[in-house]
């Protein structure tokens, strides 16, 4: 799946793809480093759900 995704990045013209993990995966996270992939230090992951999805479809 990655090397599909990689092709069609380069094919696209993209200059990169990015992906999440979670932090207690350590063997897909090796994998990862294997590939010489690098965790992104300077970005926050947000999540909204139940009620508070809910608030913020009902505003404008």
């Amino acid at each position: 799946m990655l090397v599909y995704i990689a092709r069609l990045a380069i094919e696209r013209n993209c200059a990169r793809f990015e992906w999440s993990v979670l932090d207690w995966n350590t063997p897909v996270i090796r994998t990862y480093d294997k590939l010489n992939a690098k965790p992104m230090q300077d970005w926050i992951l947000y999540r909204l759900t139940g009620a508070a999805l809910v608030e913020l479809a009902k505003e404008g």
